[in-house]
């Protein structure tokens, strides 16, 4: 744990007890301070108690005296419009931050990799902290990732802080100033809490400014935001490192046909397409930033490129969790809108996609250019007849109501077909039939892994609903 004793003897109010806001309660009271604590949810109010916090509701009367709020990064700060405890914490002058702040702090001198962007965050972040961590470095991980970041142990000046940070998180703090960042991409996201895109992509770009003037920045330039950005900051006479996967860049890395390559040079730095865990081009490029992070901090490239084919990927993003013959079927639950899917349409062809749940805006319609890759779809949750329609005429489908029907069906139709790629990659939110994306990509996992002890997947759900064909 890093613990804060700044505010020793004094009163902190930390607002919104999930894992965040408990570990900055946990933190605070381990260096002193008196932290009074509320959520709307009581039994997080208890967890805090046992922790030696003092729940008192926000109030100007409860609150007097308190020298700073951390806020949970889930409260609106600024948009659509700031909570009420942000209003009450500039009326009794207590400044607020978040727990990134509160590390920025007291750790001012840690080697610390930021990773932000859109999508691909976790992704990157998890492959950094394996490429430092084979290479025999100390390193913790995580933020808005896992591990809420004071939860984190002390590192000697050996180690590294490696951080995916979110928009929210990003408002919350000031006075990070990491020796390495890096964007990923940017497409539109959150922007409700961001007063619209410019506000968001101002989040974004507020993280790249925050670090040290002589830090390394790696900027994803395959969307035009980012690509603007990159050149801003370049002209600003930053130390920014190119990454693409559309076209060769001079200063940085891109890859082509599942390779990694430095600009200006002919021979691959690695060759990423027989790591499964790396497939696809939005994988590419999360590697190849991952690739200039780990040399920002010091690795040289023969201790990275190696390392690249131990990485185990995370669970519920093109997850491999079972083969039986020729049969595939891979997890990619956290896909919750078409943007994520299309990453898992584009690297498969042969595919029984199964998709569906809450829908977000715009449905499946950005994903027509890769219909062609999908043998056959089955529709789940509330979206399955919006897709449909999307779907009628172009690929052929059925509805399965239920994820279990979906799966057994998948599988006996690739088992007639001698092969192919069972797809969970929702475009959809899960919450109409799961209480998160892992629970759903948990039960996908449990299905497939009872097809394969069974042997043929003959204990299949009986309900199967005919739909369009392409």
């Amino acid at each position: 744990m890093i613990t804060i004793t700044r505010y020793r003897n004094k009163s902190v109010a930390v607002f919104g007890l999930g894992r965040t806001g408990l570990s900055a309660a946990r933190a605070l009271i381990a260096g002193g301070a008196q932290v009074l604590v509320w959520d709307d949810d009581p039994n997080r109010r208890s967890d805090a108690v046992k922790l030696g916090a003092v729940p008192v509701e926000p109030t100007d009367e409860g609150w007097n005296g308190i020298a700073a709020l951390v806020l949970s990064p889930g409260v609106p700060l600024t948009h659509p419009q700031p909570h009420m405890v942000v209003a009450l914490a500039e009326r009794l002058g207590a400044e607020v931050l978040g727990d990134i702040e509160l590390f920025a702090r007291t750790r001012p001198m840690a080697s610390v990799a930021a990773i932000t962007g859109t999508n691909g965050k976790s992704t990157t972040t998890s492959l950094l902290e394996h490429i430092l961590a084979t290479a025999g470095r100390r390193v913790e991980a995580g933020a808005n990732l896992g591990r809420p970041v004071l939860d984190f142990d002390v590192l000697d000046a050996g180690g590294a802080y490696v951080l995916e940070l979110s928009s929210y998180q990003i408002d919350l703090t000031t006075g990070l100033r990491p020796q390495a960042v890096a964007l990923l991409n940017i497409s539109p996201d959150h922007l409700d809490r961001h007063g619209g895109m410019d506000g968001y992509i101002a989040a974004k770009r507020r993280l790249l400014e925050m670090a040290c003037p002589d830090s390394t920045l790696v900027i994803g330039s395959d969307d035009d935001w980012s690509a603007r950005l990159y050149a801003d900051l370049v002209a600003a006479g930053r130390n920014v490192i190119e990454v693409s996967v559309r076209c060769e860049v001079t200063n940085g890395i891109y890859a082509r046909d599942g390779r990694l390559y430095r600009g200006g040079t002919p021979e691959p730095l690695a060759d990423l397409n027989n790591i499964e865990t790396l497939r696809g081009a939005h994988n590419w490029q999360n590697a190849a930033v991952a690739f200039a992070m780990a040399e920002a901090l010091g690795l040289a490239a023969d201790q990275i490129a190696p390392s690249l084919a131990s990485f185990a990927g995370l669970p519920h993003r093109m997850e491999v969790v079972a083969r039986h013959g020729d049969i595939l079927f891979v997890n990619d639950s956290k896909a919750t809108n078409a943007e994520a899917a299309a990453h898992a349409l584009a690297a498969y062809d042969n595919i029984y996609w199964i998709a569906g749940g809450i829908a977000k805006q715009g449905g499946i319609a950005a994903l027509a250019s890769l219909f062609g890759n999908i043998a056959k779809t089955y529709l789940i949750g509330e979206a399955a007849s919006s897709f449909a329609a999307s779907l009628d005429g172009s690929v052929p489908f059925e509805m399965s109501v239920d994820l279990a029907t979906a799966v057994y069906a998948a599988y006996a139709d690739a088992s007639a077909a001698a092969g192919g790629v069972i797809l969970l990659s929702p475009a959809c939110a899960s919450f109409d039939q799961f209480d998160s994306f892992e629970a759903r990509g948990d039960h996908f996992r449990a299905l497939a892994h009872d097809i394969i002890g069974n042997g043929n997947g003959n204990n299949q759900h009986p309900q199967r609903v005919a739909g369009g064909a392409g």
